[in-house]
């Protein structure tokens, strides 16, 4: 395993347990990524409608725990939050292995985070977890090293996230579930002996981090939305336009999320060459471009290499973006500014994907890749008029400053 040699030996230790928890919950997200949609369509028998609504409960629900966990890790405890966000995707999995009953389904759904919503490396289910990990994450590190321990985290999640879709090639129905439960369970030890750095939990949030997130918050809402309309139904796409098999399915998740993966790497260079808007702003304006195509074409070695380069284009500057939104705020708020702007994410999400659930229950296949491509534009705008083209990070101040 590669560190790169920037924090102190302590906190180097503190953030490999906290790997060690993530990549547990990402191998887990795979398997789960590939399995549900399945269980779902093809074994249970339930539209994509039903789907999309599946999903949605667990955006909404995801939204709701975010805000709580990132709450909890400023107001409370840092560790006893992870632990409390790390119980829930495994009883999520349990449930949906005890029971293929639509209702409990729902429970399942919303307690393990089966949203979909995002890829593997940045918390695709479990994602209510999300917020304090990366605050502890942003208390180990400095503003300097933050994007490459943000990128090398997503990284490694990410070649986890496809380990656990490939396993999904010989793992499915309610076996799936059980295998996940058990692998992300097994990460919450991990979590036990860790000891993050006191930071301080102020009551009530600076003016000046309430405008960053403000500005977080609406793109993030865009994105979401966004995200909402596509992002869970690439694999359902397949299932339904081209019958695809899950062994096979699970095979091209594998290579899409590995190819994602080591485009994560590219991260820092991004932050440092780029900046974190047109970062964002090239890259998923060229997925956006390669998404229309999906609908316009039945050529299914060209709708393949769509879908592995699109998620891995979509996440490339997402660690740059991670670093700016710590940045700019107050280091005891990291927890709710991220808390905050995961359910400005998750809400916009919410109504896009009950959108496309219903626009491909009724064969309208390429209404949802339309209006992603619109949504995107506006995203771009927003960035530019929000942020500028190089937005100066503030310097980090101790966590105990005025």
């Amino acid at each position: 395993m590669v560190w790169y040699p920037r924090v102190p030996v302590n906190n180097a230790i503190q953030l490999r347990l906290l790997l060690l928890f993530r990549l547990t919950r990402t191998l887990a997200a795979g398997l789960i990524s590939v399995a549900f949609p399945y269980y779902i369509l093809t074994e249970l028998h339930y539209g994509a409608f039903t789907l999309g609504i599946l999903y949605a409960a667990a955006t909404i629900a995801t939204a709701a725990f975010s805000l709580l966990f990132g709450y909890l890790a400023d107001s409370w405890d840092r560790k006893g939050t992870l632990v409390l966000a790390g119980v829930l995707l495994p009883a999520g999995a349990l449930l949906a292995f005890w029971s293929g009953r639509l209702s409990i389904l729902f429970v399942a759904a919303m307690l393990g985070g089966f949203s979909a919503t995002g890829a593997r490396a940045s918390g695709g289910a479990g994602g209510a977890g999300q917020p304090p990990q990366n605050a502890a994450i942003s208390d180990l590190t400095t503003v300097e090293n933050r994007t490459h321990y943000f990128s090398l985290f997503t990284f490694l999640s990410g070649l986890f996230g496809a380990g656990g879709m490939l396993l999904a090639k010989v793992v499915g129905g309610r076996e799936a579930f059980l295998a996940a439960a058990l692998v992300s369970a097994a990460g919450v030890p991990f979590i036990l002996p860790m000891r993050l750095p006191r930071q301080l939990r102020g009551e009530h949030l600076r003016a000046q981090s309430w405008k960053v997130i403000g500005k977080f918050s609406v793109t993030g809402a865009i994105n979401g939305f966004s995200s909402g309309l596509i992002i869970p139904f690439l694999i359902p796409f397949f299932v339904i336009v081209y019958h695809m098999p899950r062994p096979r399915m699970a095979i091209y998740g594998f290579a899409a999320e590995v190819l994602s993966s080591f485009l994560l790497l590219f991260a820092p260079w991004i932050e440092s060459n780029v900046g974190f808007v047109l970062g964002v702003v090239v890259t998923r304006g060229i997925g956006a471009a390669l998404l229309v195509l999906l609908p316009l074409t039945r050529n299914l070695p060209l709708a393949l290499g769509i879908y592995m380069l699109t998620p891995a284009l979509r996440i490339v500057a997402v660690p740059a973006q991670q670093t700016a939104l710590t940045a700019m705020v107050h280091g005891g708020e990291t927890g709710r500014a991220l808390g905050v702007n995961q359910v400005a994410r998750l809400s916009g999400s919410a109504g896009a994907i009950v959108f496309t659930g219903y626009a491909f229950g009724v064969d309208d296949i390429a209404m949802p890749f339309y209006a992603y491509v619109a949504v995107i534009g506006f995203s771009m705008f927003l960035y530019f008029r929000l942020f500028g083209v190089r937005p100066e990070l503030r310097p980090e101040k101790p966590a105990d400053s005025p």
